[in-house]
C-alpha cells in the first residue's frame, strides 16, 4: 500500500518501482490521485493569490514577503518534483 518501502535511489531500482507501481492493484488510482492533487494545490494557491489580491492584503509588507517566500518555495518544490523521475528531463 505504501510506495515508500519499494524506492530505491538507484537508476535501476527507480525504473523496476515505477513499473511495480503499475502491476500493484489501485497503483494507477495512487499515480493519479497524486499528480491531480498536484495540479489542484496549484489552483487553490491561484485563488489563494486572487483572493489576497482582492481584499487588499498585499499592501501588508510582512505579509506580502511572507507570501513571496512561500511561493518561491513551492515553485522550486514542484521544480524538483518535475525532474525527479530521473527521465530524459533530468538529463538536461
Amino acid at each position: 500500500l505504501s510506495s515508500h518501502t519499494l524506492y530505491s535511489w538507484h537508476l535501476n531500482g527507480l525504473l523496476l518501482c515505477s513499473s511495480h507501481l503499475r502491476d500493484v492493484n489501485n497503483g494507477w488510482l495512487l499515480r493519479n490521485l497524486h499528480a491531480n492533487g498536484a495540479s489542484f494545490f496549484f489552483i487553490c494557491i491561484y485563488f489563494h493569490i486572487g483572493r489576497g489580491m482582492y481584499y487588499g492584503s498585499f499592501m501588508f509588507k510582512e505579509t506580502w514577503n511572507i507570501g513571496v517566500i512561500l511561493l518561491f518555495l513551492v515553485m522550486a518544490t514542484a521544480f524538483v518534483g518535475y525532474v525527479l523521475p530521473w527521465g530524459q528531463m533530468s538529463f538536461w
